[in-house]
């Protein structure tokens, strides 16, 4: 998808064992169909489903250990 400038890109950080880090502000929409939003300059987003602050990460995935990683067919 092409951006008009380099401000309007956004910065993610992925990392395989914990949450995706997202350069804010930001809005985020959840499947229901809500909003959230955060003013921070950074956010780390849940991607282990623990988080009791779901869609931010509240650090959940360490006290359980990594998810299953899913096998390939």
């Amino acid at each position: 998808m092409p951006h008009d400038s380099d401000e309007r890109r956004c910065r993610i950080v992925a990392r395989r064992t914990g949450p995706l880090l997202v350069e804010g502000p930001v809005d985020v929409t959840l499947e229901d169909g809500t909003t959230v939003s955060s003013d921070r300059f950074c956010v780390a987003l849940c991607t282990c489903r623990r988080s009791r602050t779901y869609p931010w990460c509240d650090t959940s995935h360490r006290s359980s250990g990594p998810p299953p990683v899913p096998h390939e067919s």
